[in-house]
């Protein structure tokens, strides 16, 4: 079971993966409403190496970005909750901003991972993950799966 970080208490524990040559690995979102197309992206970041770190965007920044009406859904402690109990998680870290930059330049990851909805010059914090050799990986999305539209048929 994976454990809610703070960012300082997540620095350390990339820390500690440094000095055992271990391969650490992050991937960010809102994951607002948990959908086998999450559970697929977490599993497949999670055998790339590892420790798997994820980063979600918190209740103010989830509403900063526009998610639609209503979202969050659950709020970041619940979402965090619901990740951290995941077999492929490692650790949580919730970030405030609308982007994840600052949190993948403290972290420094040796893989980035994002969704199929991205092509890798649209993955925010690329350029800082390949400048210290790390590289990012694009995994497909799950066809069907969406918490937008999850969200919207709720409604």
């Amino acid at each position: 079971m994976g454990e809610i970080l703070t960012l300082e208490d997540a620095v350390r524990r990339r820390a500690a993966a440094r000095a055992l040559a271990q391969t650490f690995v992050f991937t960010n979102g809102c994951f607002d409403i948990l959908h086998p197309g999450h559970v697929a992206l977490l599993r497949q970041a999670g055998e790339l190496g590892h420790y798997l770190m994820v980063g979600i965007n918190s209740d103010r920044s989830v509403r900063a970005i526009d998610k639609g009406a209503g979202r969050p859904a659950q709020d970041e402690r619940a979402r965090a909750t619901v990740l951290s109990a995941l077999a492929a998680v490692d650790g949580v870290v919730v970030f405030d901003e609308e982007t994840p930059l600052r949190l993948i330049e403290a972290l420094r990851p040796d893989v980035l991972v994002k969704g199929g909805d991205y092509a890798p010059d649209q993955v925010v914090g690329k350029d800082v993950v390949e400048r210290d050799g790390g590289r990012v990986v694009i995994v497909p999305l799950v066809p069907g799966h969406s918490s937008s539209k999850i969200a919207a048929s709720l409604r």
